[in-house]
């Protein structure tokens, strides 16, 4: 099962730079195993206010305390407060691995929430459901759309998009079947360094940004 977890790091003042150096170089390196486990398959950073040390990655685990596990065991736990969301499969997700990953445009965590009109006839509802569909092949096949969940709740989806920009996505979702019924929520992602599908190699040296 997959898993979406937002982590959250917090150093207690006064710790030295040494020590921190040290938890983000183990911290790299504990990253790599996992990804090469087939544990964590993507790692993010979402809008930072200054200061502020968050992340967002994307794990795979046979449940939440096998995830529990992961997590604990991995060495930035010691500072970090981490909440996770179970991601259930979606009938339009175009699949792990089969959309490229391009590292010349941007990505974004997409929310859905679908709210059908009452009184809607159920065969415009089908007809939207079915157009929607083939949407979401036709961006998957364009590098457009990478991934889709739906979320725990009522008709909520996450998507996992890539576009040359905000402008243009907003563009694109507004297009879809579905747009006039749906409430969208984006989250503009930037590349970590210790992302799986992204790292420019495997050299051990530590970032020095924020993890």
């Amino acid at each position: 099962m997959e898993y979406l977890v937002t982590m959250t790091t917090r150093v207690p003042e006064g710790t030295a730079a040494r020590e921190v150096d040290d938890v983000r170089s183990r911290e790299a390196a504990h990253s790599r195993r996992l990804a090469d486990e087939g544990r964590l398959l993507r790692l993010w950073r979402p809008p930072l206010a200054p200061g502020e040390w968050r992340s967002i990655g994307l794990f795979v685990a046979d449940g939440p305390d096998d995830l529990a596990r992961t997590l604990a065991a991995m060495p930035l736990s010691v500072w970090r407060s981490d909440d996770p969301t179970p991601l259930s499969p979606h009938p339009n997700d175009p699949g792990r691995d089969r959309v490229p990953i391009r590292t010349n445009v941007e990505e974004y965590l997409v929310t859905f929430a679908l709210e059908v009109p009452a009184g809607t006839d159920p065969r415009d509802v089908d007809d939207a459901l079915a157009r929607e569909a083939a949407r979401a092949r036709e961006l998957a096949a364009e590098g457009r759309l990478v991934r889709l969940w739906t979320l725990p709740g009522r008709s909520r989806s996450l998507g996992l998009w890539q576009d040359a920009g905000a402008e243009e996505l907003r563009h694109l979702l507004a297009s879809l079947p579905l747009a006039a019924w749906l409430a969208v929520d984006t989250v503009p992602l930037t590349r970590h360094p210790s992302d799986p599908a992204t790292a420019p190699d495997r050299s051990p040296e530590p970032s020095h940004t924020s993890c």
